[in-house]
């Protein structure tokens, strides 16, 4: 007669120590993968909306045709927000205090050029954008080369930047017959192919915003410059006993994002159909709002980390979120309730990025 001994049975795995597992794992995930928790703030805003559209909270619909229309917006902030990710990613502090002045500036360089001129509209956009390019090296210049602090830097040209852009053309805008027909380039287009399944979208995106996006990610990631940057902003003391060239690579990210909002310039003039003299810096102007995007897209302010797909959707996050907050109150309640919405995320995004660098390393 054979004896057979019993097997012991294997373990049982605890449900809640499972449950606690993945619960930890998703967090990482989350603080870890700035793509993914900004994915999940994206839908938890359009759902929450949307919800409240359907209950009769707001006060006009929250639909895809709002979201499409509404996407304007997104398209001057993504790009400065993408202008912000090169200087704060050349380090030592870097920051960009005086985009929106460029913006306004180069507006109106662009308002001469082509509205007063008679230039070509090419030849009047690549005009603006060489200026905010050259309005940008002198940031450059300062901050790398004459050794100021960026902050302080940046700050007074932005003033110096809007002074000019206010006097030059004794404080009117320029709203000539070649200026008011620019507002085309902000109209919303029917998508090819799957256009009648879909919400029209302004044409801006395609002829400003798309390109700006591949050419930075480009830059970035493709690019010796780009390796150079992310280095620099990393350790620059490392970087210049590697023999890298730190003061040409910081300076020259403050002349790309020169560049990109002279290019900024020409889609403000075309939403508002006039060149402004306080295009960029009226209210709280453009500059804040593109550094918060920037921080909440997972740049470290310290320099060094960020992606460009992050900026994008944080973008896209603070665009929809300020239009459900315009439907959710009556009048102009709207607008100063957008400002402590951005206040609470630029410290929602800061409070992120510290615990994410202490905790896990930001990616």
């Amino acid at each position: 007669m054979t004896i057979v001994e019993a097997q012991p049975a294997p373990p049982r795995e605890d449900p809640a120590a499972s449950r606690e597992s993945f619960g930890a794992r998703a967090l990482r995930v989350l603080l870890t993968q700035r793509i993914a928790l900004l994915a999940v703030l994206i839908v938890a805003v359009v759902v929450t909306f949307f919800v409240q559209d359907a209950g009769g909270y707001l006060t006009a619909p929250y639909d895809f045709d709002y979201m499409s229309a509404s996407l304007i917006n997104a398209v001057p902030l993504a790009m400065l927000g993408l202008a912000e990710l090169l200087v704060i990613l050349s380090g030592r502090g870097g920051i960009d205090l005086s985009v929106g002045a460029i913006v306004s500036l180069a507006g109106m360089t662009f308002g001469f050029a082509y509205g007063e001129w008679g230039w070509p509209l090419w030849a009047a956009i690549i005009l603006t954008a060489g200026f905010g390019a050259l309005l940008g090296a002198v940031n450059g210049f300062l901050v790398s080369y004459a050794g100021f602090p960026a902050l302080i830097a940046t700050l007074a040209t932005f003033y110096a930047y809007k002074s000019i852009a206010i006097v030059i053309n004794d404080q009117q805008p320029i709203s000539t017959a070649p200026i008011q027909d620019l507002y085309a380039i902000t109209r919303s287009v029917e998508l090819p192919v799957i256009g009648p399944y879909l919400p029209d979208v302004p044409l801006a995106i395609f002829t400003f915003l798309l390109p700006t996006v591949v050419a930075v990610w480009l830059l970035l990631n493709r690019t010796t410059y780009g390796r150079r940057l992310y280095a620099i902003g990393t350790n620059d003391v490392a970087g210049r006993w590697a023999g890298l060239p730190v003061r040409d690579t910081r300076a020259k990210a403050y002349v790309y994002a020169g560049l990109i909002s002279g290019l900024v310039a020409v889609v403000t003039v075309g939403q508002f159909a006039s060149a402004r003299p306080d295009a960029g810096v009226s209210g709280n102007g453009m500059a804040l709002p593109a550094i918060t995007i920037a921080v909440l897209g997972g740049v470290a302010i310290t320099g060094g980390i960020g992606r460009v797909a992050g900026v994008v959707l944080a973008t896209l996050l603070i665009v929809w979120l300020n239009a459900g907050i315009l439907l959710a109150f009556v009048g102009n309640e709207g607008s100063q309730y957008q400002l402590l919405a951005l206040g609470a995320v630029l410290v929602f995004a800061a409070l992120l990025n510290g615990l994410t660098n202490r905790r896990y390393g930001a990616r």
